[in-house]
């Protein structure tokens, strides 16, 4: 049997993500997934190789209006959509599609937190796709609708998560994170020019304003009967892609260096896509751009009492279209890796 897929929004970052990923997953070369309708409603009637002339399989291809009607009749639908566009659609496509979400439309549990963030009508929530989060692999197994997280919660969530779980620390977490421009998607913007960019440091959406916020407090929630609480810095840099998020936050007593190496290298020794670091050595995004990997470093400050988080991801594959393809894998039940390179572009 043949998997048909479509890619709505095709022609913005997480839709040509999504692409490139697919291009090279083994379904793909041997026939068994077939890619579908691309589309993007703001590029109707180009072809593929105006828009994203590093897809040479697919140049001649057009991209079609995003319409229900074109969507339908597909196995797989992703839907690369800015926020507040998914929920229409998605609601509308056959229960037997799989339908993966790369908006925030169904991300939240929580219709006051959506009110406040997004605004708008509350639409649900789907199964949430980070596998890594224990329970989510066997719920993304089941599904036909899937959420995929955001990058920045990705990022948070992945390196605060052992220590939650674990009871390494009081959640009372202060999360920075520095982002590439990609990560605000492909529409023009006078404040993600070069010239605004090329050599400065911004940080944005400040003191909780931030609409991440919310997702990285709930997905850590699960994980403890403690109150979480979660101040979040995004800072824009001039990166294409990659995001390096530190977080800090109070040491429960008596937790040493030996006892969070050994939490962290427990919880992560079988994710194929979560690699902690040896001792001494830092997470950089140069070494996580095109992987579908995060890297993690876990730290003890005697003298401050906290504890120090840090990772690395590409906002643009394990922060996005990379995990829209893992969730593909789980949900249709192939290999997990299929597709997704463990190993990034260097230099």
């Amino acid at each position: 049997m043949t998997i048909k897929v479509a890619v709505a929004g095709a022609t913005g970052y997480a839709g040509g993500e999504i692409l490139r990923l697919l291009l090279s997953h083994p379904k793909y070369l041997s026939g068994e997934l077939e890619i579908g309708a691309l589309t993007g409603h703001s590029n109707a009637g180009q072809r593929v190789s105006e828009l994203m002339g590093h897809l040479p399989q697919l140049a001649d291809r057009l991209i079609e209006d995003t319409t229900v009607e074109v969507l339908s009749g597909h196995d797989v639908v992703f839907l690369g959509l800015p926020h507040g566009h998914s929920a229409e659609i998605g609601q509308q496509l056959s229960e037997e599609t799989l339908v993966i979400d790369c908006a925030a439309d169904f991300r939240l549990t929580d219709s006051a937190a959506w009110e406040k963030y997004y605004g708008g009508d509350y639409a649900g929530f789907w199964p949430y796709g980070i596998p890594e989060m224990p329970g989510h692999r066997e719920e993304i197994a089941g599904a036909r609708r899937i959420a995929v997280p955001g990058c920045f919660p990705t990022g948070s969530t992945l390196a605060l998560l052992p220590a939650v779980a674990g009871g390494l620390i009081v959640p009372d977490i202060s999360i920075t994170a520095i982002t590439g421009v990609s990560g605000a998607g492909k529409k023009g913007s006078v404040a993600l020019l070069g010239a605004e960019t090329m050599g400065s440091l911004k940080a944005y959406n400040t003191a909780g304003k931030h609409r991440h916020t919310p997702e990285m407090a709930q997905n850590l929630s699960k994980y403890t009967d403690a109150d979480v609480n979660v101040s979040f810095t995004p800072v824009l840099a001039p990166l294409p892609r990659g995001i390096l998020t530190t977080a800090i936050a109070p040491l429960v007593d008596g937790v040493t260096q030996d006892i969070a190496t050994k939490t962290y290298r427990a919880f992560y020794e079988n994710e194929p896509f979560v690699h902690l670091l040896p001792e001494g050595q830092q997470p950089q995004t140069q070494h996580i751009v095109g992987s579908n990997m995060c890297h993690v470093q876990v730290e003890v400050d005697e003298q401050s009492g906290k504890l120090l988080l840090t990772s690395a991801l590409d906002n643009l594959t394990k922060g996005t279209g990379g995990a829209a393809v893992q969730c593909m894998n789980i949900a249709l039940d192939y290999p997990e890796t299929d597709g997704l390179p463990l190993a990034a572009v260097a230099p």
